[in-house]
């Protein structure tokens, strides 16, 4: 396994509420908000109960520690070459990600080593520098609910201007694009960020669509035989979509997904990947899209 489970969630956690006792005794109350930032929803439970009844024999009851030095968590040479493997990742470069110590480090891959089937080839210009510095500009207008002005280009290649309030980003993995979703213009809410050719921050406000944040207006059903590891790899091929899995009996599942028309496509092909460890229940329309793929594939004898 490149990344081991002493390195997990749990372990960053206590060693974050280690790392705060060794200067000072830790309340309850600071280790729950620690639990809560770093941790995740179900953690207080397991995290608390095992520091309060002395079974991780790591604090003392007033809240402080035996240790006298901050826990520290280096990185493995398998997982630095992981990490300098992804940041060869021409996408990476949108986020400023910044890992020191891989500058001597030899890859794990390159992008070289592998081909992505069933993508479409004109995706976003990641490398080019104008595009980068509007992508920061933007994700930094999310993150602080900022309006945008941007001029961009309609599909007739005209340029339009208009106000909105950004709220999120999404990717599309099958166009490997990048679309901004936005409120406050009843013109534009979808806009690819290869078509913006500029934008720039406003110091005024601009009242929200209500109800934006979603916009996952389909649902598909899928029954999952738990064959050839099918649970883990649906859950990872399907992880940036909303979903709910339910065991229903042995080693099956159902997994409720919610998508969006436009990432319709993509969907139907990713289903068809599994093979016969993955079904369809509901809805029909989207079994039909399965069977028409299917005879078209057929018709081509592949």
């Amino acid at each position: 396994m490149l990344f081991h489970e002493i390195y997990g969630a749990y372990y960053r956690t206590m060693g974050r509420i280690l790392s705060a006792a060794v200067s000072h005794p830790v309340t309850q109350e600071e280790i729950r908000r620690i639990i809560r930032t770093h941790a995740f929803g179900e953690s207080a439970l397991a995290i608390e109960s095992a520091i309060r009844e002395e079974r991780w024999q790591l604090l003392h009851p007033d809240g402080s520690t035996p240790l006298q030095h901050a826990p520290e968590l280096p990185l493995t040479s398998l997982e630095k070459r992981w990490l300098k493997s992804l940041l060869l990742d021409p996408r990476a470069k949108l986020f400023e990600l910044e890992i020191p110590g891989l500058e001597d480090v030899q890859p794990l891959f390159t992008p070289a080593d592998y081909r992505i089937f069933d993508r479409y080839g004109d995706g976003d210009p990641y490398e080019d520098a104008d595009y980068i510095q509007r992508f920061r500009m933007i994700l930094a207008a999310v993150r602080d609910r900022q309006p945008l002005s941007i001029c961009m280009l309609d599909r007739r290649g005209n340029s339009m201007q208009c106000n909105v309030m950004p709220e999120y980003l999404e990717y599309s993995e099958k166009d490997d694009k990048f679309r901004l979703m936005t409120s406050g213009c009843r013109y534009v809410t979808i806009v690819n960020l290869a078509r913006i050719i500029q934008c720039e921050l406003l110091h005024k406000s601009i009242r929200r669509k209500p109800g934006c944040q979603s916009r996952a207006d389909r649902t598909v059903v899928l029954e999952v035989q738990d064959g050839r590891n099918a649970l883990e790899r649906v859950m990872l091929h399907f992880s940036h979509f909303e979903k709910e899995a339910e065991h229903i009996e042995g080693r099956q599942y159902r997994i409720r997904i919610r998508y969006q028309k436009e990432d319709e496509t993509e969907l139907v092909i990713r289903v068809l990947s599994f093979g016969p460890f993955v079904r369809v229940t509901e809805p029909d329309s989207f079994a039909e899209l399965i069977r028409e793929r299917l005879r078209k594939q057929m018709a081509c004898r592949l």
